[in-house]
């Protein structure tokens, strides 16, 4: 890992860059391949799929006697991980539900806002070098608690066009309703174009790689929404000398496994930490089997040291880190103080994979500097809000000359005629 020593303030954006391909690299080939599914249909999705994925599919829909089946190939010993998980994330989640809200703003005038599911979901659950099962349990179990009617899943077939079991094990245990194996491009155009095969959605959720985030983002031009820009994983450590080497060792190494692009940081007062991360790395790097993936991704990684929490922490809101770990004597100075992160692991056993997969907080989280604006996935990104007023004779008669004043200072007559026309009628 690239060590840097009380980096100049002017040079931290340079520093803190992910390792990610711009929009534009990008999205010629992403409308290219939108272009062919919308005129085409499963056509172009097949097509794709051969390309991308080395296989040619003639059905994409995953079957029953397929979801029945990847039950027997599931040790009961991970069943139980699953359904243990499953239940945290439901707990938590279910505590997300707020109630209607209602107000009378004036004698007259009722006001109350309600929450409803978006009826029509899209989940996406990469495949690549890991079977996501674990997203699965993260997008699923909300939408199921909000109530949402379809909940249309896509991800990618192996050379042998089939789909992890663990996969289609935990999408029936969740209540997806069709299963698709599509990936990448294909399966987020399918998803908002609808084909033959796969329905259109409303809201499209799930990680991918930079083509996936790319598609998510051209296809909210075509009145799809996304849960957000979600793309290659990060994680930030902020250690101190209370926290253990090999523990956030490990900890920056399961982000470096994800992807070759996928980015770690350690933030330190401490140069003595410093270099117990880095050989702890070394020496921990050597025994994964995913090194070589971890390996490339820990080279677009850094050990970066500074002089003070208080430089750490602008530093930090200033990256923005999809996941962060604060390991520190002054841990609450940080938790209080942090305001841009996507969610926080706090002290030496609070691993980031308990939120991968089961303290039942969400996994889905915003990168590459969107935790400034976003939220991570919640109960609330699967419904959306609608408000409605109630209004009286006696609202109207109370409200209705402030509406006509304002209406005709903004040269809205047809606005004005239509509260006038009402105040009339009560006055005969």
């Amino acid at each position: 890992m690239n060590t840097i020593n009380n980096p100049d303030r002017s040079k931290w954006s340079g520093i803190l860059k992910r390792p990610t391909q711009t929009v534009a690299d990008i999205e010629q080939t992403v409308h290219k391949v939108f272009d062919e599914i919308r005129l085409t249909g499963d056509v172009a999705v097949r097509k794709y799929t051969k390309a991308f994925d080395g296989i040619e599919l003639d059905t994409f829909k995953v079957t029953a006697s397929e979801m029945d089946a990847a039950s027997a190939e599931i040790s009961q010993e991970l069943k139980e991980a699953i359904a243990l998980a499953k239940k945290n994330i439901e707990i938590f989640h279910a505590a997300q539900r707020t109630e209607r809200v209602v107000v009378e703003t004036m004698n007259g005038v009722k006001c109350w806002q309600e929450k409803k599911a978006i009826q029509k979901v899209g989940l996406y659950i990469p495949g690549g070098t890991a079977p996501l099962f674990s997203s699965i349990l993260m997008l699923a179990t909300p939408a199921n608690i909000a109530g949402c009617e379809e909940i249309v899943l896509c991800t990618p077939p192996d050379k042998n066009g089939n789909v992890n079991p663990a996969v289609l094990y935990t999408a029936k245990l969740c209540g997806v309703t069709q299963v698709f194996k599509i990936g990448g491009i294909q399966a987020i155009g399918a998803m908002t174009f609808g084909t033959e095969s796969v329905p259109r959605v409303y809201k499209i959720f799930g990680p991918g790689n930079q083509f996936v985030t790319v598609a998510k983002q051209l296809a909210t031009r075509y009145q799809v929404a996304i849960d957000m820009p979600a793309g290659p994983s990060e994680l930030l450590v902020y250690a101190d000398d209370s926290a253990n080497p090999a523990f956030v060792a490990s900890d920056l190494l399961s982000q470096a496994e994800h992807g070759v692009d996928s980015q770690v940081i350690m933030v330190c007062t401490s140069e003595k930490m410093l270099k117990l991360v880095s050989d702890e790395v070394e020496k921990q790097l050597d025994e994964l089997p995913r090194k070589a993936i971890a390996q490339q991704a820990i080279e677009n990684s850094k050990l970066i040291l500074v002089d003070s929490e208080e430089t750490a922490l602008e530093l930090i809101n200033e990256y923005g880190p999809e996941h962060f770990i604060v390991c520190s004597e002054n841990e609450d100075y940080f938790v209080e103080n942090i305001v841009n992160a996507g969610s926080v692991f706090i002290g030496n056993y609070a691993p980031e994979s308990a939120g991968d997969y089961a303290s039942g907080t969400n996994h889905t989280l915003p990168t590459n500097g969107y935790a400034k604006q976003y939220s991570g996935v919640n109960l609330d990104s699967f419904m959306k809000q609608i408000t409605y007023q109630k209004v009286s004779e006696e609202g109207i008669k109370n409200i209705g000359p402030a509406i006509e004043l304002m209406a005709e200072a903004e040269g809205l007559q047809a606005h004005k005629n239509a509260v006038t026309l009402r105040l009339k009628s009560l006055n005969q």
